[in-house]
């Protein structure tokens, strides 16, 4: 038997010491667990706000650890190896994964969504889904998968270099879109409602302009484009309301990619959609080639993951501290729990 966490319903985590083993099967590994971020994605599902999800859950797909077991495989990993996790699995044989869009596969099962995820001390997961992270350490590795999240949204958008970006939501989605848009050599423009966010956008992500969400701020975002507004904007809050507005900042001819997601619907001025010939554009989940994207700008040394992992706890402490970290003063970016030593 193993220990873990189980969201057993809405509002409740429980620490179970007797889940199952899991058993070694062709073409997979058995992954002993070091490190897990917490996303926003597991604060939701807590609260009972994820879509494409249902109780009870182990929760977690943000992952870094170490392969216990493993069998002949063409990737040559071997016992040993430091991994990180792809959480996506797909099909493989669906319209999506033909085409390489295996980022939304019709059969898609997210690890620690759809199906029970890494918040346990070992779990079995395909050999195609661990790419071998030695040379990082284990925080980096479990930080691949949300900044992988910011990588196929600016790939979503067009992103190259010279572009002037709007990333609206400065949380740990929003800040690796900002980051990792300004590997790709973009201008970017930050909004958030929260000062102190901003303050860390151009501290940490490097960003030169930051704009507060207020109703000047529109004003203001067409005084530094000389009235053009922005070309592509990127919504990271996983809020409606901003979802709306994200529209208004969208220059004539531009794009709008949704990062964030809502449960519920995204009401829109179809005028205004069309006498601007918006491009609106959905952003899930990533593919391999985002992970390597981040492995990347990781090697180029734009990530400092110290500052960007903020709160830390053990897999003994961290069910009950998800309340805190859903608390604003708890000023969370990135919480880590850290599994054995």
């Amino acid at each position: 038997m193993i220990r873990g966490i189980v969201c057993e319903e809405i509002g409740s985590l429980v620490w179970r010491e007797d889940l199952p083993e899991p058993n070694l099967k062709p073409g997979y590994a058995i992954v002993r667990i070091r490190r897990i971020g917490i996303c926003g994605t597991d604060l939701h599902a807590y609260r009972g706000r994820q879509p494409f999800f249902e109780y009870p859950r182990i929760l977690g797909h943000e992952l870094s650890g170490v392969i216990e077991e493993i069998g002949e495989n063409g990737a040559d990993l071997r016992a040993g190896d430091q991994v990180s996790l792809i959480p996506y699995l797909h099909c493989g044989q669906c319209g999506a994964c033909r085409s390489g869009k295996t980022n939304c596969c019709r059969q898609m099962q997210v690890f620690g969504v759809h199906l029970d995820g890494g918040m346990r001390e070992v779990v079995s997961i395909p050999v195609s889904h661990l790419i071998r992270t030695e040379g990082l350490t284990l925080d980096q590795s479990a930080i691949l998968e949300p900044l992988a999240i910011g990588a196929h949204g600016i790939r979503r958008a067009g992103v190259k270099a010279g572009d002037t970006v709007l990333v609206i939501g400065a949380g740990p989605i929003g800040l690796g879109v900002m980051i990792l848009a300004r590997h790709a050599g973009a201008n970017v423009i930050a909004m958030d409602i929260n000062e102190e966010r901003l303050d860390f956008c151009r501290s940490w992500a490097g960003v030169e302009k930051t704009l507060t969400a207020s109703e000047d701020s529109l004003a203001r975002l067409e005084e530094w484009t000389n009235g053009e507004l922005a070309p592509i904007v990127i919504d990271a809050t996983g809020s409606a309301e901003s979802m709306k507005q994200a529209f208004r900042f969208v220059s004539h001819g531009g794009s709008l990619v949704y990062v964030g997601l809502v449960k519920g619907e995204i009401a829109f001025d179809d005028p205004h959609f069309h006498s601007r010939e918006i491009t609106l554009s959905a952003s899930r989940n990533a593919t391999r080639e985002d992970f390597d994207f981040v492995l990347d700008a990781m090697a180029a040394g734009m990530i400092d993951t110290d500052r960007y992992i903020t709160h830390r706890a053990s897999l003994e402490e961290a069910a009950g501290q998800f309340d805190y970290w859903l608390q604003p003063e708890s000023k969370v970016i990135k919480a880590m729990i850290e599994v054995g030593g």
